[in-house]
C-alpha cells in the first residue's frame, strides 16, 4: 500500500470516529453525567422502549380506571352516586399528582429518577390491589358479577383497599408527565435529522397510549365484566411490572437533562426584585439589563433564553442599579434584588402559556362527555344487531380507531402537503394551528352529536320506563361524533404536547406536560359544574331539565348544541390569544425554529 493510500486510510477512520463521538447539541448528558454522544444514546432505540413503557402502563392504568365504579357497586356495595363520586375523586387526584411528579423532575429528581420511583409505587399499589381483592374483598368466591353481589367487609380491608388505589393513582400521576417528557429529551431538537424525529416522537406516543387504552377496554375489561376482577387486576399488575423492566433495560441507552433546582424559588425572586425596583428608570432599548456570562452559566446546563420586549415590569429584576454594581464590586450577589435576564424569561414564558392553556379547558370539557353522556345516549338507542348486544362503552373504539387513522394521515399525508403550499423549508402546520383545528373539529362533534340525539327522540318509543334501548335508531349512528372526537385529539392533544415541550423553558419541561393533564382534569370539574347549571335552570317550575333519568323527557341535544356554542366562543379567545402569543427564544438554537410568525394561527 503506498503512501498515499495509507494517509486517506488513516483519515477515513478519523473521519469515523469523530462521526461517531460527535456529542448532541442541546445539553443533554448520559448516565454518568458526560455530554452524550449522539450515536450511543436517546434517538429511535430509547424512543421505542418509552413507546412500549407506555403502551404497557396505560392498559395496566385503564384496567383499573375504566371499570372502578364497577367495583366500587358490585363487589364493594356502594349505590350509584357514592361510587360515582369517589372515582371522580380518585380520577381528579391522579392529575394534582402530575404535578408534584412534574416538581420533584425538574427541581431535584430528573426525569429518569422520577419516572423510575413512580413506577415502582404504581406497580406496588397494582399487585397490594390484587392481592387484598383476592384474599379479602371479593367473597364469596366468584361474587362481583352482575347476579351476585359481594359481602360486608371491614375496615381494616377497605382501608387496605383504599390505601391500594391511591398508590396507583399517585404512581401513575408521578409518572405520566415525565415519560412523554423523558421520551423527547431522546432527541436532539437542535439537530437537523433528530429535530423531526422528536415531534413524530409525541404523535407515536399518543398512539400508543390510545393503544394502551385499546386493549384494557377490550380483554381486561371482558375479565372484569365476568366477575374475574382478581385476575384482571393481577393481568395490570404483570403488564405494570413489565412495562417497569422495560423501562430500566433501555437505562444505558437514556439521555438526561440535570434538574436545574427549585423553579418557585426562581420565580418568587424575579417578582421580589421586580417590586423592589418599581420606581426605578430604565432605558427603552435594555441595555442596562442584567446578562449571565458565559462562565457563571458554565454551571447551568439549561440553554440561555433570550430576552423579549414582553412584560416591561419584570425587566427590572434584571436592571443594575448603583446598589448592584457596589455590591459587585465587593463580590456580593443578592438574588432577591437582581436576576439574570434569562431567569426573567423564564417566568415571562409560563405567563405567555397560560392564556393558551385556558383556552384548552373547554376543550378538555368536549372530550370527557365520550365517557358520560355519549355512553348514556348509546344506550337509550338500539344496541341489538341480530342477537348480539352491542355495550355502549365500547363504541369509545371508534375514537381509538379515528387517532390511530388520523395520526398516520396527518404525519404522511396532511402535513406535506401543508408543507408544499407553503413553499419553504418550515413544517406544515404549526402547533398553535392545530390546536385551533382540534377545536374546529370538537365544534363538528358537538353538532353532530346533537343532531344524532334529534334523531334519536323522533324516533323514540312512546312510555318508556328505563330508558334502555328506548328508541329505533341503531347506536351506529354514533360513529361520526366518535370519529370527529379521536380527530380532534390528534391536532389538539398531540399538538398540546409538542407545543408545551417546545415552549417551556429547559428547567420546566415536565411542568409542560403536567399543564396537558390538569387541562383534562379541569375539564372535568367544568364539565360536572355546567351540567349542574344546567340542570338547576332548565328544571324550573317543575319541568324535567335537558339530562333528565329518562332521555326521552329530556333534551340532550340542547346541551350538545350549548357546547357547540361555548367551544366556537372559546376558538375566538383562543385565535386572539395565538395571535398575541410570542413564542420562546433560545440563545444558539437552530436558524429557522424561532422565526416571529412560526406560532401564528
Amino acid at each position: 500500500m503506498s503512501s498515499t493510500e495509507l494517509d486517506v486510510c488513516k483519515q477515513g477512520k478519523f473521519n469515523f470516529k469523530e462521526e461517531s463521538e460527535e456529542v448532541t447539541l442541546d445539553g443533554s448528558v448520559d448516565l454518568h453525567g458526560r455530554p452524550a454522544i449522539r450515536a450511543k444514546t436517546g434517538r429511535w432505540v430509547a424512543g421505542i422502549i418509552i413507546l412500549l413503557n407506555q403502551g404497557l402502563a396505560t392498559l395496566a392504568f385503564f384496567g383499573i380506571g375504566v371499570n372502578l365504579v364497577l367495583f366500587l357497586t358490585r363487589v364493594v356495595g356502594q349505590n350509584n352516586a357514592e361510587a360515582a363520586n369517589n372515582v371522580s375523586k380518585w380520577t381528579g387526584t391522579v392529575y394534582i399528582f402530575s404535578l408534584v411528579g412534574a416538581f420533584l423532575s425538574d427541581s431535584y429528581w430528573g426525569r429518569y429518577k422520577t419516572c423510575a420511583v413512580f413506577q415502582v409505587i404504581f406497580v406496588i399499589g397494582l399487585m397490594s390491589l390484587s392481592l387484598s381483592s383476592y384474599l379479602f374483598l371479593i367473597k364469596p368466591k366468584g361474587c362481583g358479577n352482575e347476579s351476585i353481589n359481594c359481602g360486608k367487609h371491614s375496615s381494616l380491608e377497605m382501608g387496605m383497599f383504599y390505601l391500594s388505589i391511591y398508590l396507583i393513582a399517585l404512581g401513575n400521576g408521578g409518572y405520566q408527565p415525565n415519560i412523554a417528557t423523558f421520551g423527547a429529551d431522546q432527541f436532539d431538537d437542535e439537530h437537523s435529522k433528530e429535530g423531526p424525529s422528536k415531534v413524530a416522537f409525541f404523535s407515536y406516543f399518543y398512539l400508543a397510549l390510545n393503544l394502551g387504552q385499546l386493549f384494557s377496554n377490550t380483554i381486561l375489561v371482558y375479565f372484569e365484566d365476568e366477575g374475574m376482577w382478581a385476575l384482571g387486576f393481577w393481568l395490570s399488575a404483570g403488564s405494570a411490572f413489565a412495562a417497569l423492566v422495560l423501562f430500566l433495560v433501555g437505562t444505558p441507552r437514556y439521555r438526561h437533562f440535570k434538574p436545574s433546582g427549585n423553579p418557585l424559588s426562581r420565580f418568587c425572586q424575579v417578582f421580589v426584585a421586580a417590586s423592589r425596583k418599581s420606581r426605578v428608570q430604565m432605558t427603552p432599548n435594555g441595555e442596562d439589563l442584567y446578562v449571565m456570562d458565559t462562565k457563571e452559566s458554565s454551571n447551568n446546563a439549561n440553554r440561555k433564553i433570550l430576552h423579549t420586549h414582553g412584560f416591561k415590569f419584570l425587566d427590572r429584576a434584571a436592571f443594575i442599579s448603583s446598589r448592584d454594581l457596589d455590591d459587585q464590586k465587593g463580590g456580593l450577589y443578592n438574588p432577591w434584588r437582581l436576576c439574570p435576564v434569562s431567569q426573567v424569561e423564564e417566568v415571562k414564558c409560563i405567563l405567555r402559556l397560560l392564556p393558551i392553556w385556558l383556552c384548552t379547558i373547554i376543550y378538555s370539557v368536549v372530550f370527557t362527555q365520550m365517557a358520560s353522556l355519549f355512553v348514556e345516549q348509546g344506550a337509550a338507542m338500539k344496541t341489538t344487531v341480530s342477537h348480539f348486544r352491542i355495550p355502549p362503552a365500547s363504541m369509545s373504539s371508534f375514537d381509538i380507531i379515528s387517532v390511530a387513522v388520523f395520526i398516520f394521515f396527518y404525519r404522511r399525508v396532511l402535513d406535506p402537503f401543508v408543507g408544499k403550499l407553503k413553499k419553504s423549508d418550515s413544517k406544515g402546520l404549526t402547533e398553535l394551528q392545530r390546536m385551533g383545528v382540534g377545536l374546529v373539529i370538537a365544534v363538528m362533534a358537538m353538532v353532530s352529536a346533537g343532531i344524532v340525539e334529534c334523531y334519536r327522540l323522533k324516533y323514540a318509543k312512546e312510555g318508556c320506563t328505563h330508558c334502555n334501548d328506548s328508541s329505533t335508531l341503531s347506536i351506529f349512528w354514533q360513529v361520526p361524533q366518535y370519529a370527529f372526537i379521536g380527530a380532534s385529539e390528534v391536532f389538539m392533544y398531540v399538538g398540546q404536547l409538542e407545543f408545551f415541550n417546545a415552549q417551556t423553558p429547559d428547567g420546566l419541561k415536565s411542568f409542560g406536560s403536567a399543564l396537558c393533564m390538569t387541562s383534562i382534569s379541569l375539564g372535568n370539574y367544568v364539565s360536572s359544574l355546567l351540567v349542574s347549571i344546567v340542570m338547576k335552570i332548565s328544571t324550573e317550575d317543575h319541568m324535567p331539565g335537558w339530562i333528565p333519568g329518562n332521555l326521552n323527557k329530556g333534551h340532550l341535544d340542547r346541551f350538545y348544541f350549548l357546547l357547540a356554542a361555548l367551544t366556537s366562543i372559546d376558538l375566538i379567545a383562543y385565535i386572539a390569544c395565538a395571535k398575541w402569543y410570542k413564542s420562546i427564544q433560545l440563545d444558539g438554537k437552530r436558524e429557522g425554529n424561532d422565526e416571529p410568525g412560526s406560532f401564528a394561527v
